[in-house]
């Protein structure tokens, strides 16, 4: 059964690879078109972490509403769930100024190119 903490972990799991994979350049990650690709897809990824943090304080809440969260070692569930949801406030809007700099990225990134003049591999038939 896929649940939203799983697929969380998934999305983690993902960008670890994406870490890992972008260490180096090879094919497929050398050139500024590489670049503004993977900003791109890292801004839509960032846009929706807002939403995806807001969420997660939804099982508390409603839990809470049913007066049925208990904290460990006997805490006042009204301040925890407080606590809470400042701190989930505070990621969220942190979350979206994120979001705004990673479209300055992608906007910044999309006027850049290669200068293929020169290099044979880009080199049309019978150019030299």
């Amino acid at each position: 059964m896929t649940t939203p903490g799983r697929t969380a972990s998934k999305a983690g799991d993902l960008i670890r690879q994406f870490n890992h994979d972008t260490i180096t350049t090879g094919d497929g990650w050398q050139y500024p078109p590489h670049a503004y690709d993977a900003i791109g897809s890292l801004a839509y990824l960032v846009g929706m972490l807002p939403q995806a943090i807001e969420q997660t304080l939804l099982p508390v809440k409603r839990t809470h509403e049913h007066g049925r969260v208990a904290v460990d070692g006997g805490g006042d569930p009204e301040r925890a769930v407080t606590e809470l949801g400042a701190a989930v406030a505070t990621a969220a809007g942190l979350a979206r100024s994120l979001s705004r700099s990673m479209d300055q990225m992608h906007a910044a990134v999309s006027p850049l190119g290669l200068d293929t003049r020169g290099m044979p591999e880009f080199a049309e038939d019978g150019e030299v």
